[in-house]
């Protein structure tokens, strides 16, 4: 009885992941790869960092903060020691917590991938929330500790990042990557698809031959295959554990507590993924397979903006960062914040 529940469960986990291997790899998550290795290699990390600064305007430190992810590319984990490191080097508290939220919140390989799996309007959403909120909870932080004493010899003017493509050719490039990216999604006759695909690939072909040196090409595949390497087998163990869940978790369970848009099932799904451990993208197939049990809108919203920014791990080093009471506010503030915005949307989003 139970090896054959154990083996349903096996099956269930390989049929989902031999799903998402044969629906979306080619046409989402490589393209997302080459795009997170460019924005790794050509868009400079201490170029972000510098304006994070306690004598940057606020409207610029928080901006900043706010969209990092983006560029940063990181994990909830990964974005704790360029979280130390800038406050350290004397950040605002606000900007610091705001960087800190949207570093992982707004991975762009993530938002891509939510939008691909889950939908245009709760990727979008995702994307919009997970920056208005990071401002917000920054704020609110600020406002609670405006005691904070912070360092005014700060020096993140020295660690600007000098040369680097024009602003023509780096934005040309990355044109060319998004839209790759946006064709191999869209549903259009094949013969338009790849026509389409092959014109972009050739443009892009010819703008790496002639602006980009063999050195630069090498850094961007090297750093392309990190990526892969470093999310790829977590990516695959996640959508494996998806299909488990899928089998095993009981679909009452999902609909009594997640189902629905009442504040509790998205007050649960906020603490569930504030305290769960997702590697990038992994929350995206959990909360997929969760929403083919029951789950509400609104709950999925709530764990995708909560999930990526804390983890029970990441917790115990911003305590070290930061102090007890601040790490007890930011997690409350992230609850808080989640909840309230997945039960809005779910609201509107039936």
């Amino acid at each position: 009885m139970i090896y054959d529940i154990v083996l349903k469960a096996i099956f269930a986990g390989v049929s989902v992941l031999t799903e998402y291997l044969s629906v979306h790899v080619l046409t989402c998550l490589i393209p997302a790869l080459f795009i997170a290795g460019a924005i790794s290699v050509f868009l400079k990390k201490e170029s972000v960092l510098k304006y994070l600064g306690p004598k940057t305007k606020k409207y610029i430190s928080y901006g900043v903060a706010s969209i990092s992810g983006a560029i940063l590319t990181v994990c909830s984990c990964t974005i704790l020691p360029l979280f130390a490191s800038i406050k350290k080097k004397g950040a605002g508290l606000g900007p610091a917590i705001t960087f800190l939220f949207s570093g992982p919140a707004i991975n762009i390989t993530a938002i891509i991938y939510t939008t691909q799996i889950l939908g245009f309007k709760i990727g979008l959403t995702r994307g919009i929330l997970a920056i208005s909120m990071s401002i917000v909870i920054g704020f609110i932080m600020n406002l609670i500790f405006q005691k904070e004493v912070v360092e005014k010899d700060s020096t993140f003017s020295d660690i600007v990042s000098k040369g680097g493509k024009s602003k023509f050719i780096t934005l040309s490039f990355f044109t060319l990557l998004v839209c790759i990216l946006i064709v191999n999604g869209l549903s259009l006759l094949p013969l338009v698809k790849y026509s389409i695909f092959l014109i972009l690939l050739v443009l892009l072909i010819i703008l790496l031959k002639w602006k980009f040196s063999k050195e630069e090409l090498k850094n961007w595949f090297s750093e392309t295959w990190n990526i892969t390497k470093l999310i790829i087998p977590y990516l695959l163990i996640g959508v494996f554990i998806a299909g488990l869940i899928g089998f095993l978790l009981p679909k009452e369970i999902v609909q009594n507590y997640l189902g629905g848009n009442s504040l509790l099932s998205n007050f649960v799904a906020s603490v569930f993924g504030a305290f769960m451990y997702f590697a990038t993208l992994t929350e995206v197939p959990i909360v997929s397979e969760l929403m083919k049990l029951g789950m509400g809108n609104g709950p999925a919203l709530a764990l995708l903006l909560s999930g990526p920014s804390l983890s029970l791990p990441s917790m115990l080093v911003i305590r070290k960062v930061l102090g007890t009471k601040k790490t007890i506010s930011y997690v409350s503030l992230v609850i808080i914040f989640s909840t309230i915005a997945g039960f809005i949307y779910g609201m509107f989003v039936r």
